[in-house]
């Protein structure tokens, strides 16, 4: 069993960024600036909010923060939209999710504009990356096909199981999985909470990317053996041991599961840094223009 170390991998992807953007700067270049906009206090938020800007710092690029109350009317947050899409400076953005309740998540997401998009959610984004064109890929689909890469997992042919059909991960995830790429030209199947007998289908996975949300959802006898498993679930769950009061636990059970694997992702350590370092991807391809000229 190996793991697929999200740190080790994350840190490439990192330092590869870097060097760019180091040559950029030492050719009078535009330095890559991402913005990201924090509605309300979540915890888990701010977290990923903290994580993003940390690794602006270590590439090199420029980073703003907009924090917003938790009250913030929806129109007060499209104005602010309206001004990081007009600010030419600003090469791309996020809009942290979850927003508060009051907000249309739908609406805010379709206001980004598709240039400027490098959480990869746009509709003519996920349009694009569906018919193959270039385009800005959701962070964490696009973090994962880069540990395939950097571990030369072989994919072609392999039967791809994805469990969780979210626009953020699942559905991305069973698409970019079927294309005619490398790491890719998987047969694929899409599994979710409607399923009959779930355990049929991923126990025939040569690849099984879970991506549910529930804490330790996936057990050895779900799984055959030699598998490669990818475990997107990050949730915090009681844990009176720990200082936190919580321990962090993915949708697959490490411990029964990673002695069948052949490749498997830990949590955490895993995936969720594998997307902040291709968000931080996206934002260089969008300071130098590679995929909206």
């Amino acid at each position: 069993m190996i793991l697929l170390d999200g740190k080790k991998i994350s840190a490439e992807v990192k330092a590869e960024i870097k060097i760019e953007v180091d040559q950029l700067r030492a050719s009078g270049g535009k330095i890559p600036h991402l913005a990201a906009v924090l509605v309300g206090t979540d915890g888990a938020s701010e977290t990923y909010v903290g994580s993003k800007v940390r690794s602006c710092e270590e590439v090199g690029f420029r980073s703003t923060l907009i924090r917003m109350e938790a009250s913030t009317t929806e129109d007060e947050l499209m104005q602010v939209i309206e001004g990081l899409n007009n600010d030419i400076d600003v090469d791309g953005f996020i809009v942290q999710l979850p927003l508060p309740k009051h907000i249309n998540e739908e609406k805010v997401t379709q206001a980004i504009l598709p240039n400027k998009d490098v959480d990869g959610f746009h509709p003519v984004n996920v349009g694009r990356m569906t018919l193959g064109q270039p385009s800005y890929i959701s962070a964490t689909p696009y973090g994962i096909v880069q540990m395939l890469e950097k571990y030369n997992i072989e994919t072609a042919g392999k039967h791809c199981v994805v469990v969780g059909r979210s626009n953020i991960v699942g559905r991305p995830m069973s698409i970019l999985m079927s294309q005619t790429t490398a790491f890719s030209n998987c047969t694929v199947t899409l599994c979710h909470s409607r399923t009959k007998d779930l355990a049929s289908f991923t126990r025939m996975a040569d690849i099984l990317i879970v991506a549910l949300g529930k804490a330790e959802f996936v057990t050895a006898d779900m799984v055959k053996d030699g598998a490669v498993v990818i475990d997107v679930g990050i949730t915090r769950v009681a844990d009176a041991t720990k200082k936190s009061g919580y321990a962090i636990k993915g949708d697959v059970n490490f411990e029964q599961v990673a002695p069948k694997c052949s490749y498997i992702t830990p949590v955490p350590g895993g995936v969720g840094l594998m997307t902040v370092a291709s968000l931080m991807k996206n934002t260089l391809l969008s300071a130098k223009k590679v995929i909206y000229k």
